[in-house]
């Protein structure tokens, strides 16, 4: 199993990532939301919307994962 430089396998940190990103644009997506119903603009509004429930799919789906290799020898902290 490679591991990186944080000491964890690559997979465990790629999800990580993912999930940390796709949280954080969702927050991010917010404030878009409300910049385009503020302009009048529903479709983009909804645009922003749909995206915001992407992100929250795909960090649940990380998460998901996370928690099925935090019980398995596919996780944690890399043994030298």
């Amino acid at each position: 199993m490679a591991t990186g430089e944080t000491g964890f396998d690559d997979v465990t940190f790629d999800l990580v990532s993912v999930q940390y990103h796709a949280l954080k644009a969702g927050h991010d997506y917010g404030q878009y939301v409300r910049d385009a119903d503020n302009a009048g603009r529903q479709d983009i509004a909804d645009f922003f919307r749909k995206v915001m429930e992407e992100d929250s799919a795909r960090a649940k789906q990380c998460h998901e994962f996370l928690k099925q290799l935090s019980g398995s020898s596919e996780s944690g902290p890399a043994v030298s």
